[in-house]
């Protein structure tokens, strides 16, 4: 095969992988699951990480469709023997790769977002309450 197909062939391996580790990365982080740790804001920075596995993910799959698109673009406007009529088009598999990402990246930076906020050390702030005994003046 040509190196562009294969060069996208290992992209999309790569995105299925990160996107795997993702989804499972991201279960571990929610704060629904009993799994792992019980403290939210490690919950939270699990979360992150998954959301950022699918950040990558939708990345590679944004660039291997990118590429046989740019493949295929090339090779529709070159010069060649080849007849208008068998050269290819987009198909509506890359208009589906371009979406994929798109919304792998979205839902990915929408778990990004659930960053814990960082720690109150030694700011607690205590309500001060009436004194039980007041004072009236008449």
């Amino acid at each position: 095969l040509a190196v562009h197909i294969q060069t996208s062939r290992a992209l999309m391996v790569i995105s299925l992988l990160l996107g795997f580790f993702g989804i499972i990365v991201s279960v571990v982080g929610m704060k629904c699951t009993k799994v792992g740790e019980e403290d939210p804001v490690t919950k939270s920075r699990i979360a992150v990480a998954g959301g950022v596995l699918f950040v990558l993910s939708g990345l590679c799959t944004l660039a291997a469709v990118s590429l046989y698109a740019t493949q295929v673009t090339y090779e529709f406007f070159r010069e060649s023997t080849v007849p208008i009529n068998a050269r290819y088009e987009f198909g509506s598999a890359l208009f589906i790769g371009w979406g994929a990402a798109s919304l792998t990246m979205l839902g990915g930076s929408l778990l990004c977002c659930s960053c814990p906020a960082k720690e109150r050390r030694g700011q607690q702030y205590y309500r001060q309450t009436q004194p039980s005994t007041a004072r009236e003046y008449v």
